[in-house]
């Protein structure tokens, strides 16, 4: 029972990792106007490093989801973080556009064992009920880290924009002890069996509800790809606000959205409480929260960078709520064995979709064509939910893995 008690402890501390993980991955939003100054960056270009993050990240989610269900969360975890804090510090010392090309697929290809990881844990750690909420949790993390990237802006003007670089890619590195020791201390109370070994586990990549829900989170996620990567660029450009103005207001987005994620937990848990199964729980969540997105269709109208920052505010919030919602559904459907390799499918897509977006936004951003950039990444959200509707209630029984 005391162990039970904990399991929130231990799953917190991993959750430091998503911090981690999203602070390094966004320090180069919240510096990209020092950056570019510096390397004589259009935005397009600047797009063009998100999408050789992303084509990375795409290109190496199944490989991570699949060594992370096989070697274990521990070894796995280790090697991930290790190898992209390496590569967040090798960013502190690139010269050139191509050194940072190079430094952002590094950074790809061990942060997109990240999410599938910690879904893994969610698994592990958390009751069925709770895991929208322990998703949730974890987008803490993640906005955490997007928020805190702000934090850095005033040490890189003071130290230049390679020194944030430097210092964060040294706490990932230390974070790695403390991990192994928490989970030596807290062992999960359902420790997850291996995939049958009749039955190969990356079978689950053809089955009608993975495929359903990465149709669905393509759809979703370009506002999340919109606001974690471009507020920073938006306000500057937009508003005509300087990067340390911007600073006043770029935190606050992914803040409102962890209240958000624990919003749409909280809708999908109410509904489980209730007697609803979690794929119908989840599924009314999202339908929630896509009517709430659509609020990001009157950004264009917003008079300054103030009312544009409420605005992508309330659009992060809904969006988060459905995300959290779609990344739990997973585990409801295939169970702990074989949840790090299916969360990792959605990954893969986030990381396709951003791939194929960032440079899309870039190019219009460079032409004054916001308005289209809005309806670009808010129209798909009502589809996303109509996806959704063609996952079966009983599938989060039938397509769990043989006991």
């Amino acid at each position: 029972m005391r162990i039970d008690g904990l399991r929130w402890v231990a799953y917190m501390v991993f959750v430091v990792s998503s911090i981690l993980n999203y602070l390094d991955r966004q320090l180069i939003a919240a510096l990209a106007p020092l950056i570019m100054a510096e390397m004589h960056l259009t935005q397009a270009a600047f797009g063009l490093l998100i999408s050789v993050f992303s084509v990375a990240y795409a290109a190496s989610s199944l490989a991570a989801g699949w060594f992370i269900d096989r070697a274990g969360v521990n070894r796995a975890i280790s090697t991930a973080v290790a190898w992209w804090s390496l590569a967040g510090l090798c960013t502190s010392v690139a010269k050139s556009f191509a050194g940072l090309a190079a430094c952002r697929t590094a950074l790809g290809i061990g942060e997109s064992a990240g999410v599938p990881a910690v879904g893994k844990v969610n698994a592990m750690y958390l009751k069925p009920a709770e895991r929208a909420l322990g998703t949730a949790a974890n987008q803490i993390g993640l906005s955490l880290g997007a928020a805190s990237a702000a934090l850095w802006v005033g040490v890189a003007i003071a130290y230049g924009w390679r020194m944030p670089f430097l210092i964060t890619g040294l706490c990932g590195l230390l974070w790695i002890p403390l991990w192994l020791a928490v989970s030596r201390a807290i062992p999960p109370s359902e420790p997850p069996a291996r995939p049958p070994q009749r039955r190969s586990e990356w079978t689950i990549l053809g089955s009608r509800p993975l495929i359903l829900l990465v149709v669905a989170n393509v759809l979703w996620m370009g506002a999340y790809a919109l606001w974690s990567s471009w507020t920073t660029l938006y306000l500057t450009h937009v508003h005509h606000v300087s990067l340390l103005q911007s600073v006043s207001y770029i935190w606050i987005p992914p803040l409102v959205s962890n209240a958000g994620g624990f919003f749409g937990g909280w809708l999908s848990w109410r509904s489980i409480r209730g007697g609803a199964n979690p794929v119908t729980a989840r599924r009314r969540a999202v339908w929630v929260s896509a009517a709430g997105a659509l609020v990001t269709l009157a950004l264009p109208f917003a008079p300054d960078a103030g009312w544009a920052t409420a605005l992508i505010s309330a659009s992060f919030f809904f969006v988060l709520a459905g995300s959290v919602n779609i990344y739990a559904l997973p585990i409801d459907i295939f169970g702990a064995a074989r949840s790090g390799l299916a969360i990792s499918a959605l990954t893969c897509a986030f990381g396709v979709l951003q791939t194929a977006i960032s440079p899309v936004i870039g190019y219009l951003s460079d032409h004054r064509l916001y308005t289209q950039v809005i309806w670009l990444v808010t129209a798909p959200l009502i589809a996303s939910a109509l996806v959704l509707m063609g996952i079966k209630e009983e599938s989060f029984r039938s397509d769990r893995p043989p006991a």
